[in-house]
């Protein structure tokens, strides 16, 4: 080989390999940011709230005053001893006991939430904090009625001046406040979390391989993409459903190349964090399916309902055995991480606020 052969192959070796130091750098940097950190919340403004803010959030959230009967709370339906959520395909625990169209969402993670709710209807956790409580079916209260009522009390007049000194207690820092507090239900020490690191004996082998198959072959990591397992987005699954979901809001839908010539948002609901899904069962927009090995079962049949108009492209057969659904269960599994929310005492016409 002459020199300047040998200094081309060199050269063209050298840079093969830098290619592939690269190559592994990114791969490096793509698994660590699948946790999710505080430091990247984006919050409103650009600003973390205050200690104080985020308490008297955590006051309202259990707070009882905030709906028509004063029976129930934000906690009610969001039992932190359920996973944030209510263990109920719908929920009967609104102020009128008639069971609600949609399945209580947990609020794991909510912090980096482009859009909240099933169908997306909010953009923000300030907009979705307000729904619930002005929902005649849910907490029943119109308009401002519930700030008249936390007016009437000594504690939360205090607190609301301390916190929002310029406006005191009014519904648009209701909804800052509980936003402020939700923004702290981050969930991101989970066995794969851990895996992730470098520890390789965080998650079993079951979840180890069930992790391989959620990233390839099962293409799960379609729609639950990036550190909190979302993509924020609306699609049908072929669940078995009357409601059409995303619709009712986006009358025109998503333009898409195939098949011709486009989908509306029909039977569309966004995809959920898997954060801790573990703990939230029943799961759908409608609760259909009552376990984990249930859900997956439904993608591995490509739906329970393959002549729904609109179903997501990415929906179809995937023919894997058994064994292999059961280790996409345990890797599910391996992404809980509870968070500890415990009720304070609750606020009586006595009770002295202390910042």
């Amino acid at each position: 080989m002459s020199a300047t052969s040998f200094r081309s192959y060199t050269g063209t070796f050298l840079a093969a390999a830098g290619a592939i130091a690269l190559a592994g750098a990114a791969a490096t940097a793509a698994v660590s940011s699948l946790t999710p950190t505080v430091e990247s919340i984006p919050y409103p403004g650009g600003r973390p709230p205050s200690a104080a803010e985020v308490a008297l959030g955590r006051q309202l959230f259990f707070e009882t005053r905030l709906s028509s009967t004063e029976t129930i709370s934000c906690a009610t339906c969001h039992k932190p001893e359920r996973g944030l959520a209510d263990g109920e395909r719908v929920s009967t625990s609104g102020v009128t006991g008639v069971p609600l169209k949609r399945h209580t969402p947990h609020l794991y993670n909510l912090a980096w939430g482009k859009t909240i709710f099933w169908d997306g209807r909010s953009t923000s956790l300030e907009d979705q904090a307000l729904g619930p409580i002005r929902n005649p079916l849910e907490m029943g209260l119109p308009g401002d009625v519930a700030a008249d009522r936390l007016k009437k009390v000594p504690y939360y007049v205090a607190a609301f001046e301390h916190v929002y000194p310029k406006s005191g207690v009014a519904m648009k820092n209701v909804a800052k406040a509980l936003s402020a507090f939700e923004r702290t239900l981050v969930s991101n020490d989970a066995p794969f979390d851990r895996y992730e690191a470098g520890d390789k004996a965080a998650m079993s082998t079951a979840a180890v391989r069930g992790r391989q198959l959620f990233f390839g072959r099962a293409r799960c990591s379609t729609c639950h993409s990036g550190p909190n397992f979302t993509d924020d987005l609306f699609h049908n699954t072929g669940v078995i459903s009357d409601d059409i979901g995303r619709a009712a809001l986006d009358r025109v839908g998503e333009f898409q190349m195939r098949p011709y010539p486009f989908f509306q948002m029909r039977q569309a609901f966004k995809t959920p964090s898997l954060r801790n899904v573990a703990l939230t069962a029943p799961y759908q927009h409608n609760g259909s399916e009552a376990a984990l090995a249930d859900v997956v079962r439904l993608y591995n049949l490509g739906g329970r309902d393959p002549a729904s108009y609109g179903k997501a492209l990415d929906i179809r057969p995937l023919n894997l055995p058994d064994t292999e659904l059961a280790d996409l269960v345990a890797f599910l599994e391996a992404l809980t991480s509870p968070v500890s929310v415990t009720a304070p005492a609750r606020v009586d016409l006595t009770t002295r606020y202390t910042p």
